[in-house]
């Protein structure tokens, strides 16, 4: 019997490189890929070139089998060339929360990261322009790139869109030096464009987004300084899917979002108006005709949609499953009885305590559409991942 064992254990062993492959992939527990490459040095070696995805414990997202099991508090430019020689055909790398990773890391990206398609260098704070034009050079096919609170500028998004063609998803919020400068050599030099992230980018109008690419159909720019002009860049592509504008500085805009509903965002599925507080029935009224697509609606805050308002959402929104009424201090019976005779399709109504709407009226709404679901809870952010975004022309 110990005879056959060591025979079994042998022809394993001598499996080729490809079935060896075959198996490693197969296994998805991390406990078994860790324990692939302790068999001998062919193994780890096999191990090496199959991992394809790698974060660190101190990475934003959720840890799993493609983590490192060591803290990475001192991760420096050494580790990361051991790193990159040891696992050559990485597709997705997070240095997310890295912070003291410089730029002269990245250039071991140029011999090492030709294959990688998503990179998150989160909250690396010295990571600079000159950074990121190393990320350009090393990282010809990268797809996605995530640079919450990174210290860039325009300079090193321009030079990011000059190398990174194939760009589809960029994540650039909280970066504070960046302008529509950037933004426009970004939507200009990377076509393929499908989702940007810009909140807090305070220094961004929207206007560096006009003629982007039709790809684009995710913009989340909350709480940014957007001008009406800005409202009609952004939506100039005429593939949006997604907005968020949540927070909205509205001294310029009691119907300055009229632009939303002038055509060109007739395929919008979800828009957050969370916190607008002055947009006004008109804007309301232009996207309520204008995007006949619209699924999801956040209004939480919007103190200025009044009955007339809150009439045209019930006329033309006959696609609408969910609606965020939050605090809206001008929701009445009225507008109530609009949305509960209009939006057939209405699956989940987002409402606190409203002392304009009467235990009458809203008992009524439950007995005429008892297939709403209504919530207290007030939702802070709506919408899919940004990077999980995928633009479908038939939709």
């Amino acid at each position: 019997m110990g005879d056959s064992l060591m025979d079994g254990v042998t022809s394993i062993m001598l499996l080729p490189d490809d079935c060896l492959c075959f198996i490693f992939n197969f296994l998805h527990c991390r406990t078994d890929r860790e324990s692939f490459g302790l068999t001998c040095h062919r193994w780890l070696n096999i191990q090496n070139l199959n991992r394809r995805s790698l974060q660190f414990p101190c990475s934003f997202g959720i840890v799993g089998p493609s983590s490192l099991s060591q803290s990475c508090t001192d991760i420096n430019s050494f580790h990361l060339y051991r790193i990159l020689a040891r696992f050559q055909h990485l597709e997705y790398l997070s240095l997310s929360g890295c912070a003291e990773i410089l730029d002269s890391a990245l250039s071991y990206l140029k011999p090492y990261g030709s294959k990688l398609q998503t990179l998150c260098l989160d909250c690396c704070f010295k990571i600079s322009d000159y950074g990121i034009s190393l990320v350009g050079d090393g990282c010809p096919f990268l797809t996605t790139i995530s640079l919450y609170r990174c210290s860039i500028t325009d300079t090193g998004l321009e030079a990011l869109a000059n190398a990174c063609l194939a760009l589809r998803h960029v994540n650039l919020a909280y970066c504070s030096c960046i302008s529509d400068s950037g933004l426009r050599a970004l939507s200009q030099g990377c076509r393929e464009l499908q989702a940007v992230k810009i909140s807090n980018c305070r220094g961004v109008s929207g206007v560096g987004l006009r003629g982007c690419s039709s790809t684009l159909v995710y913009i989340d720019a909350e709480c940014c300084n957007l001008e009406p002009v800005g409202i009609m860049s952004i939506v100039s592509g005429g593939g949006l899917k997604f907005l968020n504008i949540a927070g909205l500085s509205c001294s310029n805009f009691r119907n300055g979002l009229e632009a939303i509903g002038n055509g060109f965002a007739a395929r919008l599925k979800i828009l957050n108006l969370r916190m607008c507080r002055s947009v006004t029935d008109a804007s309301i009224v232009a996207i309520a005709k204008g995007c006949p697509q619209l699924q999801e609606w956040n209004l939480a805050l919007c103190h200025e949609v009044r009955v007339l308002g809150w009439a045209s959402i019930g006329s033309n929104c006959h696609n609408l499953k969910k609606l965020h009424v939050n605090r809206c201090r001008n929701l009445c019976h009225q507008g109530l009885q609009a949305v509960r005779d209009g939006c057939k399709e209405l699956s989940v109504l987002y409402m606190s305590r409203n002392s304009r709407i009467s235990d009458t009226a809203l008992e009524l709404f439950k007995l005429y559409r008892c297939n709403v679901e209504i919530k207290a809870e007030e939702v802070m952010s709506i919408g899919p991942n940004w990077d999980s975004i995928d633009y479908d022309e038939s939709t």
